[in-house]
């Protein structure tokens, strides 16, 4: 049984090697690169149900900043997410101590960032920093995990997430509570200028991770009741200053 099983580990890392030797085609740039002609290109505009583009199928937007602020609030009211706009930077903290004293945070998690350096020292709380390693354990532990982001989208209520903006995969995925630290020029309207936004940020270096993050963890599946933090943080909180 141990040679056996020895023998499906080397045939799966061998399979890997070979996939791994195949160079895959950069963000962005499937179209052209095709291996044959009968395989389609890569269209970023997919048609839809005729001729329709995709954006038709999206929810409309405004064209001011309060617009923006006043849909993704919406949004947030159906998704569960708390979001809060602050006046400023003291009144950022003032509403991360409200969190931190309603919610019995004893320990918080960060990455290290302009906005969370200066949550933690606000908060003044026993502190795990997961820039440098972290024992999965302990960060299970944590209240709360405090990131930043690359941008808010109005148009669906999503946090647009990704390794270098949030600290790594973690810390919006193991503590109970994730923090959303961001700041107002981040707030987009749509899902197109968001997308945009990445690639012009990250060009032909797109990160290993990228999500948008929409509303806490959920799950319908068992007689479709709604069960919050099934699969990671129950509550998700989202302030711009």
């Amino acid at each position: 049984m141990q040679h056996q099983t020895k023998s499906n580990r080397e045939g799966i890392l061998s399979a890997i090697r070979r996939a791994l030797a195949v160079p895959a085609p950069r963000p962005g740039h499937h179209e052209g690169e095709a291996k044959t002609q009968q395989e389609p290109k890569f269209h970023s505009t997919l048609p839809i149900m005729g001729q329709e583009p995709v954006s038709s199928w999206l929810p409309p937007v405004g064209a001011s900043w309060d617009d923006w602020r006043d849909l993704f609030a919406a949004n947030s009211v159906d998704l569960k997410t708390e979001f809060i706009v602050c006046a400023d930077e003291a009144d950022l903290n003032a509403h991360l101590k409200r969190l931190a004293e309603q919610n019995g945070w004893k320990k918080v998690a960060l990455h290290h960032g302009e906005l969370t350096d200066k949550a933690q020292a606000a908060l003044g709380l026993e502190t795990m920093w997961v820039d440098k390693g972290y024992d999965p354990h302990e960060l299970e532990k944590c209240d709360a995990g405090l990131t930043q982001c690359d941008a808010l989208v109005a148009q669906t209520g999503s946090v647009v997430m990704s390794n270098p903006s949030a600290g790594g995969r973690v810390l919006s995925v193991l503590p109970p509570h994730h923090v959303v630290l961001a700041r107002r020029d981040q707030l987009l309207p749509d899902l197109p200028t968001a997308f945009e936004l990445m690639q012009s940020k990250y060009g032909d270096n797109y990160p290993s991770l990228m999500g948008f993050i929409t509303g806490p963890s959920r799950t319908g599946d068992i007689e479709r009741i709604l069960v919050l933090g099934a699969h990671g943080p129950k509550k998700l909180t989202v302030l711009v200053v």
